[in-house]
């Protein structure tokens, strides 16, 4: 498949294992219009790219992982008020391979967000924790604050949301922000170890329970995720499935003894 040229992210894969990296850091790897249509972009390539099986989302640079959106005020005359980084949280939500990000600086308002709907993180010993909507006259009213519930519970949640507090690598391990905290200069090997690992278990079960995972919260769209991605594309491959088509194309009634044989 042919890779684009981008200007905001960089790809790289390695085996079965893409890397996409936030690569803004002079802007803290903040999310403009760009960024998101080019985070979905990637993000859709690799859910049809049938030899990549894991991703690692990261940012570029020590310091920041994603500090957040970034409102460009030219681009906001013609375009959307607001980002649409709504596609690329319901992309890495919904997309039937697991993404894991890798958190090697601060996490803060949308950087948050963005690596609490990705599958798994992992944290640098140097990564900051922030949601800082109330005091920038914002807020993520969706996926910022209904799965950050899910991750930390309901009155942490809110705790990060109202407070705004700065809370460590540590502090997010003993939360359940995070799933494991490495040195900075092990993240991004160990990011990718984890993900590596994955690719070795079973891809329908690994897209099932992903699938099982966002239909809580996605309604029709994650049930229909989980039908067509999984359940359609499996019974298509069965006998049955072929004796009906050839039934109707032969204009004749299938044979139900035929759809177990």
């Amino acid at each position: 498949m042919n890779v684009p040229t981008y200007d905001d992210i960089l790809t790289a894969t390695d085996g079965a294992v893409l890397t996409i990296t936030l690569n803004r850091p002079e802007a803290g790897n903040k999310l403009r219009h760009q960024t998101c249509l080019e985070l979905f972009d990637a993000l859709q390539r690799f859910r049809l790219d049938p030899q990549l099986r894991a991703a690692v989302l990261t940012g570029a640079g020590e310091r920041f992982f994603c500090i957040g959106g970034e409102h460009d005020p030219v681009t906001s005359l013609d375009q959307s008020q607001v980002l649409p980084i709504i596609d690329v949280y319901q992309a890495i939500d919904t997309i039937p391979k697991p993404i894991i990000a890798a958190v090697n600086g601060f996490a803060v308002g949308g950087g948050n967000v963005l690596h609490t709907v990705c599958d798994l993180t992992i944290a640098s010993e140097n990564a900051v924790f922030r949601q800082v909507g109330p005091m920038v006259g914002s807020f993520d009213a969706g996926y910022g604050s209904w799965y950050l519930e899910d991750t930390v519970g309901r009155k942490r949640a809110k705790e990060m949301w109202y407070l705004n507090r700065k809370y460590s690598a540590e502090q997010a391990l003993l939360m359940g922000l995070v799933n494991e905290v490495a040195p900075p200069q092990d993240l991004q090997t160990r990011a990718t170890e984890v993900a590596r690992e994955i690719t070795l278990r079973s891809p329908l079960a690994i897209g099932g329970l992903k699938g099982a995972f966002s239909a809580r919260h996605n309604g029709v769209s994650g049930q229909a995720r989980m039908a067509h991605d999984q359940q359609l594309s499996l019974y298509l491959q069965t006998q049955e499935a072929h004796e009906v088509s050839a039934a109707f194309a032969g204009h004749r009634d299938p044979d139900p003894e035929s759809f177990w044989s």
